[in-house]
């Protein structure tokens, strides 16, 4: 059951398909008002949550272009995340989502889904939807142009301009203005700071993941690592070490030994090469 105002989800205490425990909510470490009878429900990793708590986890993610839901919990007696990976089935029936949320919830997970497995754009002749198999090379043939004018018909994946210049190429097409737009965000962002990471100055605001080059911003709260929504991988967002190699000498709320990292000129040859 969900209600709008200052009213919160609850479990049906007569759920039997839920196993309620008598544990804190490990999504939200503040404790429980006094005379709290709120339900908490264990989750198949083990840790417990409240409807209200897990939804609000799930959303965040979403927010942060990540469609699949991890446990965000410490282990026990370490100062590891469970990691553990929830089914959206798993999520949607202890968040006890409503119709508009499921709704919401599955709309943005087909998006992102999208975007992390396909690379379209238009063509800018004929407007159809092109793939682009080839991520090292900005020339890309359009089948449906060169069948209609019988001639193979290029365009800049870059700029969407028809193909000027020798090709391959994958920095940049001959045509005037023809730049990476992605390298020019990360040189031209602002800069950010953290609301629970304290001691951190002059951090960009976007960051390019460093394994797959994924564009990502850190929405401000919680820990300075996040999990690249394309890759999977978790990094820390200050550093752009892999989050094992920051935590060797910190740890998730503390500056990085290594300081604040350069903004990023160059985006891993898996998907753009520098300029």
């Amino acid at each position: 059951m969900t209600t709008q105002g200052h009213e919160e989800k609850r479990y049906d205490q007569r759920d039997t398909t839920l196993k309620f425990v008598n544990r804190p909510d490990a999504l939200d470490p503040m404790p429980p008002d006094e005379g709290d009878q709120g339900l908490r429900a264990e989750m198949s990793c083990g840790h417990a949550v409240t409807p209200q708590s897990l939804t609000g986890w799930c959303r965040s993610l979403l927010d942060q272009g990540q469609y699949k839901f991890k446990c965000p919990a410490l282990k026990d007696g370490t100062v590891h995340k469970c990691d553990a990976l929830w089914s959206y089935q798993e999520v949607r029936r202890l968040a006890v989502l409503t119709a508009a949320e499921m709704q919401h919830f599955e709309e943005n997970m087909a998006r992102l889904a999208a975007t992390e497995y396909c690379d379209f754009k238009t063509c800018p002749g004929c407007k159809s939807y092109i793939e682009r198999e080839d991520l090292t090379n900005l020339c890309v043939l359009c089948l449906v142009c060169t069948a209609d004018k019988n001639e193979e018909v290029h365009f800049c994946w870059q700029c969407l301009m028809p193909w000027k210049g020798p090709a391959p190429r994958s920095d940049r097409c001959g045509n005037d203005g023809c730049i990476n737009h992605d390298l020019e965000l990360l040189r031209t962002c602002k800069t950010t700071s953290f609301l629970e990471v304290v001691g951190v100055v002059g951090c960009p605001s976007i960051r390019a993941c460093p394994t797959c080059g994924h564009k990502v911003e850190h929405d401000k709260t919680g820990c300075k690592n996040l999990i690249c929504p394309r890759c999977q991988v978790e990094f820390c967002f200050v550093c752009l070490k892999l989050t094992p190699d920051c935590l060797e000498t910190s740890n998730y709320f503390s500056p990085c030994s290594a300081g604040v990292a350069p903004r990023q000129t160059s985006i891993p040859d898996c998907f753009t090469k520098n300029l």
